[in-house]
């Protein structure tokens, strides 16, 4: 069942903070902004080509879920590492059967759970507890139940998604956990970090130059 990268997730502790630090890290104006009621976050996009975007996300603390936010916006670990600056946090892949992949994998993905905001509806996939799987490095699964994809309502500044690393304790696992989604080899997987600290890390080619967006 094959599937494809949708859209990394960076997280930020303050929304209106963490787009100023973008917009100059990759010297672009990023989109309007957008809510997600159900899950208490509100976010803003940027296209990173023809077919897959950046979102960054915040907790929207006027706005209290009746569940766990997801990419774990509400565990002190993310907010720890969202504090000073933003982080990539996880990432999302889209299917055409999410509820024949979600039956596939035994649940291991979470509730699919139906989602609505102006002229998009789509269905993702979101762990029970909130917390991303893996650290964030098994991605949330989404399937676009519309015939616009958001990239193509969004802005080209010429930036582009070029690949990921991660690093993880036992890369076969998350290996073989890639390969039942159909994404193998979409994230190059180390015993080692690519940076000291960092587990995961996304290059974006931009006019000026390579961006590294880490975790």
């Amino acid at each position: 069942m094959a599937s494809q990268l949708d859209h990394l997730v960076l997280g930020c502790a303050d929304l209106t903070r963490g787009s100023a630090w973008l917009e100059k890290f990759l010297g672009v104006t990023l989109g309007d902004v957008g809510t997600h009621p159900t899950m208490g976050t509100h976010n803003r996009l940027l296209s990173l080509g023809p077919d897959c975007y950046l979102e960054l996300i915040a907790v929207d603390a006027a706005v209290a879920p009746p569940t766990p936010r997801w990419f774990g916006l509400d565990t002190a670990d993310v907010r720890e590492r969202i504090a000073q600056r933003p982080r990539l946090i996880g990432w999302v892949a889209r299917t055409t059967d999410i509820v024949g992949l979600s039956e596939a994998t035994g649940g291991t993905l979470g509730t699919v759970l139906n989602m609505a905001r102006g002229h998009f509806q789509w269905r993702i996939t979101n762990p029970t507890d909130g917390y991303p799987i893996e650290g964030g490095l098994i991605p949330h699964m989404i399937q676009w139940d519309v015939p616009i994809h958001p990239c193509e309502r969004l802005p080209d500044h010429g930036l582009r998604f070029t690949w990921m690393e991660a690093a993880h304790p036992n890369p076969a696992k998350v290996e073989y956990l890639l390969g039942e989604l159909g994404l193998a080899k979409r994230l190059v997987i180390t015993s080692s970090p690519p940076y000291s600290g960092m587990t995961m890390c996304a290059y974006i080619q931009t006019p000026a130059g390579t961006k590294t967006l880490m975790s």
